[in-house]
């Protein structure tokens, strides 16, 4: 008789099964073109119908198959009965099929801690909708999903787990992947990842030797990010939205590196991708090269700014000007 998958692959089958679930909800939101935007802390800081549900069901949907896992969501929403259409109790054979790694197998349900981002890239995703919504795209009688921008790329559903305060797994989901393809096309790719087994729903890409290609904040930039920025001496910068979009740049071969010398991330914000970006051998640090952990009492905020590289982490260490360490004190 075959033995019981470990716990850590069957949280990772659930949570992969139910970020597909995420994704679905939120193209449908977007479809239906009313997002219930609330301002949180401002106009960059917005939660959607999408963030609300999409949450609901993650928390919902694990919470139900394990009860002892911590689970610490970005949003906060009443204490409600949860409608049964958002709870998700499939899971992906695929990875129940994978060994879990050695280090990892014994894991107990009460000593993990899942970090959720219902919807990375929130403001990205609210502008697509105006783009998408406005009487003169309206009038072009086009698809939805063929927006005249990339904003759609930068939209992501994270998933992180925890151990010990360090991040040993992830989900991504991309409800939008494909979109570019139009009407019919199959929309949306999931991609995972576990310290030790690797990760999967990609295909791994490095820049080009020579090339330094910096990925950064779109809109919430300053005086101390563009500076961090130029002074890795950059070939071409990307601004784009979303710490899942830009670490998936990072494992796509589209960036060198993430640099964001700023507070503004959250630990739902990089659980996921740093544990898929460390299963591919890369590396996210804060400005000053030490480690952010994740367990369930640590400050939410990624107080001194993030450094993500797949490759050559010291040497974009090695370029963070004094001035920015200094305005950013390390945890």
């Amino acid at each position: 008789m075959a033995s019981k998958p470990a716990v850590l692959m069957r949280l990772m089958a659930s949570a992969h099964a139910v970020a597909e679930k995420a994704g679905t909800i939120v193209r449908k939101v977007l479809q239906s073109g009313e997002l219930g935007i609330v301002e949180k802390s401002g106009a960059n800081d917005l939660q959607t119908l999408a963030d609300r549900l999409v949450q609901k069901s993650i928390c919902a949907s694990l919470t139900k198959s394990f009860p002892k896992v911590t689970i610490i969501g970005e949003e906060e929403l009443p204490d409600e009965a949860v409608e049964e259409d958002l709870i998700e109790n499939g899971q992906s054979s695929l990875i129940l099929q994978k060994s879990c790694p050695d280090q990892y197998a014994s894991l107990k349900e009460e000593e993990l801690v899942v970090w959720v981002d219902p919807l990375d890239g929130t403001k990205e995703y609210t502008e697509a909708a105006r783009v998408l919504y406005s009487p003169v795209y309206i009038q072009k009688q086009e698809q939805p999903y063929r927006a005249p921008n990339r904003l759609l790329d930068h939209v992501t559903v994270l998933i992180g787990i925890a151990y010990r305060g360090t991040a040993i797994a992830g989900v991504i989901n991309q409800p939008f992947y494909n979109y570019q393809m139009g009407t019919g096309a199959s929309l949306g790719r999931t991609l995972w990842g576990v310290l030790g087994l690797g990760a999967f729903g990609f295909q791994l890409q490095e820049v080009p030797d020579g090339k330094r290609i910096i990925t950064t904040t779109r809109s919430h930039s300053n005086k101390l990010v563009i500076d961090a920025v130029q002074a890795m001496e950059p070939h071409d910068v990307i601004r784009v939205g979303g710490a899942g979009n830009k670490i998936i740049q990072l494992v796509e071969g589209k960036a060198s590196a993430y640099v964001f010398a700023s507070p503004g991330c959250k630990k739902w914000d990089t659980c996921a991708p740093e544990a898929i970006l460390h299963a591919v051998g890369g590396k996210l640090t804060d400005m000053h090269g030490n480690a952010y952990k994740y367990d369930a009492n640590v400050q939410h905020m990624n107080s001194a700014g993030v450094l993500a590289t797949l490759r050559n982490h010291e040497y974009y260490l090695s370029r963070v000007p004094q001035a920015v360490l200094q305005a950013l004190p390390s945890n």
